[in-house]
């Protein structure tokens, strides 16, 4: 058990409060908290509770994979840093069995695990401190984006460029007619470079636009995302058809 983490942020509202901060309500989602910091698990719990989530906390690594696979939450806060079982261990065998997005919290000076969560498939990583008001507003933008899965097909139902069809409804992505298991958030990420094929984005505005982080966000999620598509799609990852990298600005996707 770590010692309480004093350096918990509390981040009072005022009139300057960005936009990403005024919450709408999130009503019959559950979230999952996994830590053993008492007092962290409590705030957390408590700003979750006020904008509407049901909340289950667990202490340790196994109650964190018995909670998730007996109560299948919407959302799992996962901390890196348990007893038992710890953090990246929870989180492979919960998403073995459940496709449920998962913010990873982390410590500072823990840059490696973190990008190796990313690197499994996590959605998004915050570092301690932080403030209780990102992690919700980090919450439900993992939520939206979940909760877009169907909205967003087109016509024809799916989207075929050279040899990689998306099919927007069913999430179902093939590569020269083999299909491609992909997280939700690859998913979502290729779906929008692929759907704006040609067009350049830099690491900030996919951020905006894939995780809706307008004013937060570590741009290295987006790269570590990036590789692991290439490592999925393309036939050589290091030198890409589709995943373009243009030096100095950002990504697109070629057909």
């Amino acid at each position: 058990m770590r010692p309480p983490n004093h350096d918990l942020k509390f981040a009072g509202t005022s009139a300057h409060t960005p936009a990403a901060y005024v919450f709408q309500s999130m009503e019959q989602k559950k979230v999952l908290i996994v830590d053993d910091e008492a007092m962290v698990a409590e705030v957390l719990e408590k700003y979750l509770r006020r904008e509407g989530f049901e909340v289950t906390v667990a202490r340790d690594g196994e109650a964190a994979v018995s909670a998730a696979l007996a109560d299948k939450p919407d959302l799992i806060l996962l901390d890196l840093m348990l007893p038992r079982l710890d953090g990246l261990e929870v989180f492979r065998l919960i998403r073995a069995q459940l496709p449920v997005p998962v913010i990873m919290l982390t410590a500072k000076g823990e840059e490696t695990d973190r990008v190796v969560g990313l690197e499994m498939g996590a959605d998004d990583y915050v570092a301690k401190p932080f403030s209780p008001r990102e992690i919700v507003a980090r919450a439900k933008a993992v939520l939206r984006r979940a909760g877009r899965a169907g909205g967003n097909g087109t016509a024809g139902g799916t989207l075929t460029l050279g040899d990689v069809a998306i099919n927007p409804d069913t999430r179902r992505v093939e590569v020269g007619g083999r299909p491609v298991d992909l997280t939700p958030k690859e998913f979502d990420l290729l779906w929008f470079l692929a759907s704006h094929h040609g067009q350049v984005f830099t690491r900030s505005q996919l951020l905006d636009q894939v995780w809706d982080y307008q004013y937060f966000g570590d741009a290295s999620t987006v790269t570590v995302h990036i590789r692991r598509l290439r490592a999925k799609i393309e036939a050589d990852a290091v030198r890409p058809r589709h995943l373009k990298t243009v030096w100095g600005v950002g990504y697109k996707f070629e057909p």
